[in-house]
């Protein structure tokens, strides 16, 4: 929240403020002290391509020139991506992003499964999609999955740089375990016993008796032989599977950053939005305030929610002051945070927790102008879903479809929309309104190519 204040003041002022933040790269308190070394020098994504000289142009707070990938074969799919720095709140623009190819493999030393006979035939016919794009793979081989990242920090870009140069290797780690599952439809789902409910009437059971519990001396129904008790048995599918692996990849993130802060300087928190496109379905999982939309056929299909004081009120009444020390309560780092005046630790009642939603790319047949949308809340804290929506409407159909730049020229569109012009009173966008003067971060990702995945 006071993030988004000193946004709007800085907007207002034009960039006069630039250079004012004590909060950047270098800074943060506690054990994240300036003596320390640096975990990664900062710098924007890799595969913008950027000199270092063109990284200090870009941090222009007056001009605030908009930057899109010069080849766009840099990202996979076509990916659209623009960017461009705040009007002032921080010295360094403190969203960051990455995007890759994961190659996934089982770990050296893990029990492979045996398949059966007609484990080949079956693999690429499975009703759910798991086996969807998979060739007959040796043992040596894995399976590839797209990944796509953004990062917002706050008080400092430290923790954003550290998680967009690590989180895919967790993600890569936690997916290892389940790997042979994924890839081998042989190999069945783990089974989850949950214990039967009391109310179950007993003429009505589906249950299987997996054990008969007596622990007492005393023939069967009698008042010393504990009851019979069943079980339900549930298969886990395959992409509560991914889901749980996405979750734990935070959490050692999470994990990773408090670690390494006693050795290195890893200022401040960030926001964590990431996609990663495996066996033809997207798991979309969100830990913070950016927001992930698809927009097929015209149609709005949110593929996130925003965790701060506000959407968390219920979890967070009892912690007020929480909300005039941070705008989110989901997320990475954050971990010498303190309410404000006082000593006392934020961290304990912050979660690294993602929420995780799941589209499956099978389903549907998407044309030229169906996409992904991920952005920071620089874009989102002026243009609503609609607005996005109507913006990539209007504009795809009139680039050439054959035209690989049109997805970075439809992200740079909605940057250039959420940032407006600078004017007297400030950055304004359409109808006079107050532009953004966050940093903003979006990827324009391209639907149709999961087609080719069916």
């Amino acid at each position: 929240m006071l993030t988004r204040v000193k946004s709007a003041v800085a907007n207002f002022m034009g960039g006069i403020m630039a250079g004012s933040s004590g909060s950047e790269h270098g800074g943060g308190g506690g054990c994240g002290g300036s003596d320390l070394p640096l975990r990664f020098p900062y710098g924007r994504p890799e595969f913008l391509g950027l000199s270092q000289d063109e990284v200090e142009c870009s941090a222009d707070h007056i001009a605030r020139p908009i930057l899109i990938l010069k080849e766009t074969r840099r990202l996979p799919w076509a990916t659209g991506y623009a960017e461009v720095i705040n009007a002032g709140k921080s010295t360094h623009n403190e969203d960051q992003a990455s995007c890759e190819v994961l190659t996934v493999k089982k770990k050296a030393g893990a029990i492979t499964s045996t398949p059966n006979r007609n484990s080949a035939k079956r693999r690429s016919s499975l009703p759910n999609g798991e086996g969807l794009q998979l060739k007959e793979n040796s043992e040596s081989e894995g399976v590839s999955c797209h990944y796509w990242s953004l990062f917002d920090g706050h008080a400092g870009s430290g923790a954003a740089v550290v998680a967009s140069r690590l989180l895919q290797h967790h993600v890569t780690e936690q997916l290892q375990d389940i790997v042979e599952i994924l890839k081998n439809s042989a190999v069945l789902p783990p089974t989850c016993l949950g214990e039967e409910p009391d109310h179950t009437p007993a003429n009505s059971r589906t249950l299987t008796r997996a054990a008969s519990l007596r622990g007492g001396v005393g023939a069967p129904g009698s008042p010393s032989t504990p009851p019979t008790r069943f079980f339900t048995e549930k298969k886990i599918p395959h992409e509560c599977l991914v889901i749980g692996a996405l979750e734990s990849a935070f959490k050692e993130m999470d994990l990773q950053i408090e670690r390494e802060r006693s050795s290195y300087n890893i200022s401040g928190g960030c926001t964590a939005l990431i996609v990663v496109c495996l066996l033809g379905k997207l798991y979309v999982a969100n830990a913070g305030d950016s927001r992930a939309i698809i927009i097929r056929n015209g149609e709005i299909i949110p593929m996130s929610s925003e965790f701060t004081p506000e959407t968390e009120r219920q979890r967070l009444q009892y912690l007020a002051r929480v909300m005039a020390t941070i705008g989110v309560t989901r997320g990475l780092g954050d971990h010498d945070l303190k309410v404000h005046d006082s000593n006392i630790c934020i961290k304990p009642f912050l979660s690294s927790a993602p929420e995780v939603r799941v589209y499956d790319l099978s389903r549907y047949e998407h044309g030229a102008d169906d996409v992904l949308i991920l952005a920071t809340d620089g874009l989102w804290d002026v243009l609503s879903n609609e607005e996005v929506a109507e913006a990539i409407t209007q504009f795809l159909p009139n680039c050439d479809p054959d035209d690989p730049h049109r997805y970075t020229l439809a992200a740079q569109d909605l940057v250039m929309r959420a940032r407006g012009v600078l004017k007297d009173r400030g950055w304004r966008i359409s109808n006079d309104r107050l532009g953004s003067g966050d940093d903003i971060s979006v990827y324009v990702i391209p639907l149709i190519h999961g087609n080719k995945l069916s």
